[in-house]
């Protein structure tokens, strides 16, 4: 693949605001398909919940700046140096270093991964999910952050703060060796032990050249904080050129067989972690001209999934503000449906059949064991399966996160696992279809549920529902939820056809698709605004959602009364659009009541869901393809330095919401791919 890191960014280094925050995009991603650790360009691990994405969280400084708890390695405060963060090439190890006239010093951060790994399912009578896993080698639960001096020498500040369960429990913190030089015969340093939790930090010093006069050592000192529940250690080091110390945060397991780890484990597992993220993304088929962007979008959603399950996380974060200081605060470390039929489509057409089969034997698994006594699916399930998801609000408790520079409430959980959101409907069934045509045919037992389903289906398509963005008000007939539900029952006639299936209602079916079609042609269109709107009870109110008529085939992407919807988006919203600096909205949140409150971004999968229409309208009028290709390359300069796009892009230009978000990265997957397809077709 050579040498394809994302490019990176150099710049003064970023000093915490006086609000005490780092911005959202200032942060990179790392993880083993378990859990992962948001790391900041100020090299500061500000997030990461433990041992799994829906745990509660050890260090969570992004939602709460005094007591979220964090793990830094950076320069002493008065230090003059610039800094930059990349990935290291085809990897997810992550790399920051800061530059000054003494010295150079590099940050190396990661989860290990073996190198060579394969998962399992095991089957069972009624297992809920792939419950056990074959690994060729082990995969240590281990956060890895190595530190070394490139050249010159170096001062760098140390400090570890955990916070356990959300900052809601206390911790006991004891020393081992407070004084840790090279040649110590032992790793184990500090532990923190709270009620349900027990965590060890491993220091390895390394002193470079054997015949070298300096021998780095460091020392951990004890320290309280105000507002914090648990102690904390801070030290200082001193790095000469080519010496350097590892710090490996595990669980703290009594009578571990490897209690203690030396330099030589820590090369061995930073070597098989990148041989093992070269050798997956090397698999990819895409070779089009946004290679790099694609490729890193494609390892964050690697990231993005808990390999145990095969299910695909939304985000890994939790409230993470749509707007700052508002209420949209949400958490996103779930499974949605909806997200069903992009994840296979990506994951199949770029060659990953493997994790496709994964997400399709989680998915597969849900509609079996998961579908109310009706027949109704929930439209979200946890890493695990589940469907209990209860939303709970911190700050109701006694001691609670202050939110992103203040955005309360903070939430864990989500209240939307208990919506009517029909369009998961036509997700789920666009995704089975697109498997069974890219990937395996679909089997007998899955046939039968989705007969099932559909039969069910057959019973609420005339219902008003939540739809995809998950309001919290009242229903409504959204137009969205309608075209999905025309595809559902347009994806199960064509595969009953394709696959010569048994279809004992294919009449009823029939009549239902097209029953549907005509009325969103007849009551989801205004002849007066000229264009697709957000709902039948909404007659003036336009919607991004529309975007995707195309894209699922309910509409030709040339037809008139499609072209006049996009044309009317195009427009800014003070003339009645929504594309402002060519990012798309969802829709006006002064006008459309949703039950929420509050102001919010532009949307980063909505922007790419336009550049996927113009895209297919561009191969009939080619001045939608060029600015295809226009609005496609201005989103990407919105994404961090790192090729990073949460939920939302702020009209300042920040990046907003949970981050990194699956929903953004499949759509830029999406728009990219068709973008290179139709433009080599016209070439």
């Amino acid at each position: 693949m050579g040498h394809c890191s994302t490019p990176t960014v150099a710049q003064q280094i970023f000093r915490r605001a006086a609000n005490g925050y780092l911005p959202v995009e200032n942060y990179g991603l790392i993880g083993n398909m378990r859990t992962c650790a948001l790391v900041g360009i100020d090299g500061s691990i500000d997030f990461m919940c433990w041992p799994d994405f829906d745990s509660p969280s050890i260090f969570c400084r992004l939602l709460d700046k005094d007591k979220g708890g964090y793990f830094s390695i950076s320069p002493p405060p008065e230090a003059s140096v610039t800094t930059k963060q990349a990935y290291l090439p085809s990897s997810s190890i992550l790399s920051t270093t800061w530059i000054a006239e003494e010295g150079v010093a590099t940050v190396i951060d990661f989860f290990p991964r073996p190198k060579n790994s394969y998962v399992v399912p095991k089957s069972g009578k009624g297992m809920p999910y792939r419950e056990a896993l074959t690994v060729q080698d082990e995969l240590k639960r281990w956060l890895v952050r190595r530190v070394e001096c490139i050249r010159g020498n170096v001062d760098m500040d140390v400090e570890i703060f955990p916070a356990f369960d959300y900052a809601r429990e206390g911790h006991e913190l004891e020393i081992l060796i407070p004084t840790h030089q090279a040649g110590s015969k032992e790793s184990k340093t500090v532990t923190f032990a709270s009620k349900g939790l027990k965590l060890q930090l491993d220091v390895i010093v390394d002193h470079g050249d054997e015949d070298g006069q300096s021998c780095p050592q460091i020392i951990f000192k004890k320290i309280e904080r105000k507002g914090c529940k648990g102690s904390g250690v801070v030290a200082h080091i001193h790095l000469e050129e080519g010496q350097q110390m590892s710090f490996i945060l595990r669980d703290d397991i009594p009578n571990h067989v490897t209690s203690d780890i030396t330099t030589e484990v820590v090369d061995i597992q930073q070597h098989d972690t990148q041989s093992f993220w070269f050798n997956w993304i090397s698999k990819s088929s895409y070779k089009g001209r946004w290679r790099e962007k694609v490729h890193r979008s494609l390892m964050i959603l690697k990231l993005l999934t808990y390999e145990v399950t095969g299910a695909i996380i939304a985000a890994p974060t939790f409230s993470i503000p749509e707007d700052i200081g508002g209420v949209r605060n949400w958490d996103y470390r779930f499974c949605w449906v909806r997200d069903s039929s992009f994840t296979i489509y990506i994951l199949l057409r770029m060659g990953f059949v493997d994790e496709a089969d994964a997400y399709m034997s989680f998915i597969s698994d849900r509609f079996r064991l998961s579908r109310g006594a009706d027949g109704s699916l929930p439209i979200m399930f946890t890493i695990r399966g589940e469907t209990d998801i209860p939303e709970l609000t911190l700050e109701q408790l006694s001691s609670h996160l202050d939110g992103y520079r203040g955005s309360k409430p903070v939430r864990i959980g989500n209240g939307a696992a208990f919506h009517q959101q029909f369009d998961i409907y036509g997700e789920l069934m666009d995704a089975i279809y697109l498997y069974n045509k890219y990937g395996r045919p679909i089997t007998w037992e899955q046939w039968v549920a989705i007969r099932e389903i559909l039969d069910y289906v057959t019973t609420i398509y005339r219902d008003p529902d939540m739809s995809i963005w998950e309001v919290r008000n009242k229903k409504q007939h959204f137009v969205y939820s309608k075209i999905m539900l025309w595809v559902a029952f347009d994806r199960g006639l064509r595969l009953a056809e394709k696959r010569c299936l048994p279809c004992p209602n294919r009449t009823k079916w029939l009549q239902i698709r097209d029953e549907i079609y005509e009325e969103v042609q007849d009551r989801g269109y205004s002849q007066t605004l000229g264009c697709y709107i957000q709902s039948y009870e909404n007659g003036d109110f336009l919607d991004s959602s529309i975007l995707i008529a195309p894209l699922v085939f309910f509409v030709s992407p040339n037809d008139p009364r499609f072209l006049r919807t996009i044309d009317r988006i195009l427009l800014s919203p003070e003339k009645g659009g929504l594309t402002s600096t060519g990012l798309v909205y969802r829709y006006d949140t002064d006008h459309s009541q949703d039950g929420v409150g509050g102001r919010e971004g532009a949307f980063s999968m909505c922007t790419f869901w336009l550049v996927e229409a113009l895209t297919r309208a561009g191969v009939y009028e080619k001045k939608y393809l060029t600015r295809a290709v226009n609005i496609f390359e201005n989103v990407l300069s919105f994404g961090n330095h790192l090729g990073m796009f949460s939920e939302e892009i702020a009209r300042s230009g920040e990046q907003l919401g949970n981050t990194p978000q699956a929903f953004s990265h499949l759509a830029l997957i999406s728009a990219a791919f068709n973008l290179d397809r139709v433009s080599s077709q016209g070439a």
